[in-house]
């Protein structure tokens, strides 16, 4: 129960975030979504570097390792959803302000 609860969470808070691109997951503890920014390796240098809100940011996996084709999976990211259901909540939405904020530069 506590894992379908956090991948809704998850999957939910994604759908709402404009220009994402991810499908629900069946049965993993993680999910893949493709982001509406020009390079998933800037954007997270973005949030480590520059990007705060209250003090707080965000961290991903960048897709690409995760395929065996070459550059497939550049625009992704995978999200593990193993946090606490408070703080899953709190990351999705940190990465829909720092991809709004990214964007807005």
């Amino acid at each position: 129960n506590e894992y379908r609860r956090r991948r809704d969470t998850c999957y939910r808070k994604l759908l709402e975030i404009p220009g994402i691109v991810t499908t629900e997951p069946q049965g993993a503890f993680y999910t893949m979504a493709k982001l509406p920014v020009d390079s998933t390796e800037r954007f997270q240098l973005y949030l480590l570097q520059e990007f705060e809100d209250n003090g707080d940011t965000v961290m991903f996996a960048p897709g690409e390792p995760f395929y065996a084709t070459p550059g497939r999976g550049r625009s992704e990211i995978r999200i593990a959803y193993v946090l606490k259901q408070e703080d899953l909540e709190r990351a999705m939405d940190l990465l829909a302000l720092g991809i709004r904020a990214y964007n807005a530069r």
